[in-house]
């Protein structure tokens, strides 16, 4: 299994969006700032994930929901998660 990923940077309010095959691995490599592009942004809440079936699928995912239509989804599937933890 791939997963596809979301974290929202408590510094700073922004999402970053990945995939891997370990997730507890890379959020705690996230979370211990062992990731060069987000180091400067901890500390993080994993918001959101997927899991894929291949990595090609996952990868697909991310991308897309880097996009406008993919941020529109995570705006809405993120609307209950966001007035639960507010």
């Amino acid at each position: 299994m791939y997963f596809t990923y979301v974290l929202l940077s408590e510094k700073d309010g922004k999402h970053y969006t990945g995939c891997t095959k370990d997730l507890k691995l890379r959020f705690d490599q996230h979370q211990n700032g062992q990731v060069e592009s987000t180091k400067n942004r901890r500390p993080f809440k994993l918001v959101y994930y997927e899991a894929c079936i291949n990595q090609y699928d996952a990868l697909k995912r991310e991308k897309y929901l880097k996009t406008h239509y993919g941020k529109m989804f995570l705006k809405n599937r993120l609307r209950n998660w966001n007035n639960e933890n507010s």
